[in-house]
């Protein structure tokens, strides 16, 4: 039986050792959290899984909470320019509808079931100097610890990824109280889109306490959402969330002024460098580990892929390592995981930094074409379940061009 050590108890790490051990390799969890350490503690991200990646855990089995997590039916974005007076507006449908799971639930839901299969767990926090003799124990070593020292073990590769630093810092509260909009009383997600200031989106979830809604500021460094750095209480952090609104979103403070948090570990604040890593290490002469989703591709939340990236991740390894049988895990084997994989990772992370860059005429020009033709809104809002389908018309200005004149929606 092949021995495989997994760092990490994540979206992606989680799913792939319940995968692994149900296809009986030995695998052994690194993690520095128990499930009640994890459902206690405080929200870790502002997910949304499109249907692509729900497929996937589908298949996988652990979809647990397709019955109780509301289904996302839409995504209406509303451009604000100048702030405070809306733009444009428009609202496309999910062919599939998406939904979000806060990671306190689904972590602790994975990590306890991955023990009562008999999964084994090495509690511990995981650093360089650890590596070495985990890895030597091992087959297979696994880093899905997406944050901290272990990615920096990963050379950053500059040709995918511009960034050396954040492009937003990032503000976000888990609230009870958001009204629905008269017009669409079904879940949805809303985007607002703030000219100088960011972006404001607001969508539905499941959490530890039942339903609720999430809200999450992207905000400009310097502009006037940037407002974070004494990441306030949750209490507080609702209080200034509508005090911006009101200012510069103005339709979408009418939904949220009666938002609470739902609970003392609501929010997140922090920021994200987008970055791009080549996907092996070596930890000591000879020895190798190899790094899945967010410790290699690190997107920035703004376009809601980074759970999608790490459920593609998990697939694309899991079909590696069990199509490898006996055969070594050595780094060419590991390079070509990594190869499938960034096929999908790299169209979500240039969609990505098109979306994180000031908006290019083409982009603005889409926008306000969906504002006026269905067509071109439906294709917009589920562009985000598979971003590959934008390289087909919204990445450069000819793409765009020859879309519109061939939807009869160009001006």
């Amino acid at each position: 039986m092949r021995r495989i050590a997994i760092v990490g108890a994540g979206q992606a790490g989680l799913h792939l050792a319940l995968a692994l051990s149900a296809a009986e390799y030995d695998v052994t969890l690194v993690t520095d959290r128990t499930a009640q350490e994890v459902r206690a503690g405080r929200v870790m991200s502002t997910q949304l899984l499109f249907g692509p990646a729900r497929h996937l855990e589908r298949d996988a089995g652990l979809n647990l909470w397709d019955a109780t997590a509301p289904g996302v039916s839409a995504l209406r974005l509303t451009v604000w320019d100048p702030p405070g007076k809306s733009a444009l507006t428009f609202t496309g449908r999910f062919d599939e509808p998406p939904h979000s799971v806060d990671q306190r639930v689904k972590m602790a839901g994975w990590l306890g079931l991955y023990e009562a299969r008999g999964g084994r767990v090495r509690y511990a926090c995981a650093t360089p100097g650890s590596l070495p003799e985990l890895a030597a124990g091992h087959d297979l070593t696994i880093v899905a610890s997406g944050r901290g020292d272990l990615t920096r073990l990963f050379a950053r590769n500059p040709l995918y990824c511009p960034f050396d630093r954040p492009q937003r810092t990032l503000a976000c509260v888990y609230v009870h109280g958001i009204a629905a909009p008269a017009d669409h009383p079904e879940p949805q997600a809303r985007a607002n889109v703030v000219a100088g200031a960011g972006e404001v989106f607001v969508l539905p979830a499941l959490t530890t306490g039942g339903p609720c809604g999430i809200v999450l500021f992207e905000a400009l460094p310097g502009g006037p959402f940037d407002c974070w750095l004494d990441q306030p209480s949750p209490d507080g952090c609702v209080t200034r969330a509508l005090g911006l609104l009101r200012t510069y979103a103005p339709g979408e403070y009418e939904l949220c002024r009666d938002a609470r948090p739902t609970d003392a570990g609501a929010t997140l604040y922090g920021a994200i460098t987008p970055t791009v890593r080549h996907p092996v290490a070596e930890v000591a002469p000879g020895t190798y580990v190899l790094g899945m989703a967010d410790t290699v591709v690190t997107n920035d939340p703004v376009t809601g892929q980074g759970a999608n990236n790490a459920a593609r991740s998990a697939a694309v390894y899991l079909d590696a390592i069990l199509e490898r049988g006996d055969g070594p895990f050595d780094p060419e084997w590991m390079q070509t995981a990594f190869d499938t994989y960034w096929q999908h990772a790299r169209q979500v992370t240039e969609f990505t930094n098109l979306m994180l860059e000031p908006p290019p005429q083409h982009v603005q020009r889409l926008l306000a074409a969906a504002a006026e033709h269905p067509a071109v809104a439906h294709r917009f809002v589920n562009g985000y379940a598979d971003p590959a389908d934008y390289h087909a018309w919204l990445m450069t200005a000819a793409q765009a061009d020859a879309y519109l004149t061939a939807a009869g929606a160009a001006n």
